[in-house]
């Protein structure tokens, strides 16, 4: 287990060694929601919250009128996910509960203004499989299908509640449709690539519940430069 300095020493999180880890992907995906306007409080789900890095980053973009739940299946990320709630400061706006997604129905019908996920990318059988068990789980769908994601999503979110994914482009269109599947509409999308002239390998998206056609493709995420360094747009996401 590691004690990691994120966002530049704003957030430190206790990490397994062999696990779910912080990755750029995170920290993107954090970036990427957004609010409703005017909203007096807004409250987030976070499926699959590993540590909590993802509702950590949340609670500092938006400390105030905002709470998130994060939930994961398993016990001993959920723990190092309360330690690291103490230790931040962010018990009054983040809170932990260790359960499956799929038995989603143990919280109440439409209680979330947004739903967040980092979903396993690997369906069950595709990809080499991780000796670590708990990393396993986060990167092959054994314990979460796109299907249980939107399943859950569509029951916890309320009408017009918006839904936050990151996800690989290659299954881009498995995964809009799920969305489209459980009346999620997409209407916001971002591709990353790593470098100009290189296709993307992720792409972000936003869809809204009970949402009506349209969807605007902003302009892509290029993580490094012809300098080779880092762009100032990724870097900007580490500053929250």
């Amino acid at each position: 287990m590691t004690n990691d300095e994120i966002l530049y020493g704003r957030l430190k999180l206790w990490q397994p060694d062999k696990g779910p880890r912080v990755s750029m992907d995170t920290v993107l995906l954090a970036d990427y929601v957004r609010l409703r306007p005017r909203a007096r409080l807004s409250s987030f789900i976070e499926l699959g919250a590993a540590t909590g890095a993802v509702s950590f980053m949340l609670a500092l973009r938006f400390p105030e009128k905002f709470s998130v739940l994060g939930i994961d299946i398993q016990p001993e990320l959920i723990e190092l996910a309360r330690l690291n709630l103490r230790e931040n400061g962010l018990s009054d706006n983040v809170s932990f509960r260790c359960m499956d997604l799929r038995d989603y129905k143990a919280l109440a019908n439409g209680a979330f203004d947004g739903v967040v996920v980092n979903p396993p990318y690997e369906d069950i059988g595709r990809g080499r499989r991780s000796p670590s068990e708990s990393l396993s789980i986060a990167r092959q769908s054994d314990c979460c299908t796109g299907a249980d994601v939107m399943d859950a999503t569509k029951w916890l979110l309320k009408n017009k509640g918006r839904f936050f994914a990151v996800f690989r482009v290659d299954r881009m269109a498995e995964f809009l449709a799920l969305m489209r599947s459980a009346a999620i509409e997409p209407k916001r999308l971002k591709l990353i690539h790593p470098r100009q002239g290189e296709p993307a390998g992720l792409f972000l998206v936003e869809g809204l519940k009970g949402g009506g056609l349209g969807l605007n493709v902003e302009p892509p995420l290029f993580v490094y430069g012809e300098d080779g360094h880092y762009t100032a747009e990724l870097l900007k996401a580490y500053e929250m």
